[in-house]
């Protein structure tokens, strides 16, 4: 998803106002968006704090400020100025954390994001944005040209089955139908779970969803997906984030406001580091109960 960002962007480049940074990171992949922005593309070196507040400062003169780094280098040190420089003025700095969940895997617990879009989330005006596919970013990154104030981008790897056509881009979209439970995920391993998903018997296919933009708002949620739960009185939230935080305990919320909470309810999310050791993503996801044939399981 990185480099279909860094076309976006570069889309975008002659946008007088925008301007970007990168706390030293990028390397291999965004040397076409330093070459299109020239001065406005500004390495600020491995000092996110600084960077922060610098976009900051930025916003509020007027320009359309981006600052990226790995995920967890980008909410986690700087978090202080996020919530005092850029959310307490409702300021429009977008961040764009790169290797959301255990993307960066064997790297370890430092290099993993599995609480950012909750932390996030927690703060004054904040939105975060998951896609779950390359197609989305673009039009993401169009909407986030003209949003208002703070949002958070989480990037991972396009997991997207070749053979399968995307609808439309919407926050909420039905992936799949089917006779079985209602399935919600959240972020790119939405992809071989639809794979595993699609292979089943139509009585046993999930009604499957994914979930972009957030937070949750109750007001926000499709009818579609109201009466999906409905019908089958199953749902199965699935996302690599932990449960603080988490699209799952949003919804689960926004379903008791509602009065409309289903028999079942279960929720799959990152649990850590069960093992104690440190694997590829793959190897994370599955230890959390992740992987495509958990999913199918808690069906």
């Amino acid at each position: 998803m990185r480099t279909v960002l860094c076309s976006a962007l570069v889309e975008a480049a002659s946008r007088p106002d925008f301007v970007f940074l990168t706390g030293d990171l990028g390397y291999n992949a965004l040397e076409p968006l330093r070459a299109a922005m020239d001065e406005r593309f500004i390495n600020a070196g491995v000092a996110e704090q600084n960077m922060v507040s610098v976009a900051a400062g930025l916003a509020a003169s007027g320009l359309n400020t981006w600052a990226y780094s790995i995920a967890p280098f980008l909410y986690g040190r700087p978090f202080e100025q996020i919530r005092n420089d850029v959310c307490l003025h409702d300021l429009p700095v977008k961040l764009v954390g790169n290797g959301g969940g255990y993307a960066y895997g064997v790297m370890g617990a430092t290099h993993h994001a599995l609480e950012d879009y909750g932390t996030l989330l927690s703060l004054r005006g904040m939105n975060a944005f998951v896609p779950a596919f390359a197609a989305d970013v673009p039009v993401i990154i169009r909407q986030l040209f003209d949003h208002a104030g703070p949002a958070y981008l989480r990037l991972g790897r396009d997991e997207k089955p070749k053979s399968f056509e995307l609808p439309t881009y919407a926050p909420w979209r039905r992936l799949l139908s089917g006779g079985g439970a209602v399935v919600l995920a959240v972020g790119p391993l939405v992809g071989p779970i639809w794979a595993a998903a699609a292979a089943l018997s139509e009585a046993r296919r999930p009604k499957m969803w994914v979930l972009t933009e957030l937070p949750v708002r109750t007001e926000s949620i499709p009818a579609d997906f109201l009466d999906d739960v409905r019908s089958s009185d199953k749902l199965v939230v699935v996302e690599e984030h932990v449960a603080q935080g988490s699209v799952g305990y949003a919804l689960a919320a926004a379903f008791a406001a509602l009065g409309k909470t289903p028999k079942t309810f279960k929720h799959l999310h990152a649990r850590g580091y069960i093992s104690g050791l440190y694997g590829s993503q793959l190897f994370h996801r599955k230890e959390s109960g992740l992987d495509p044939a958990a999913v199918l399981a808690a069906l």
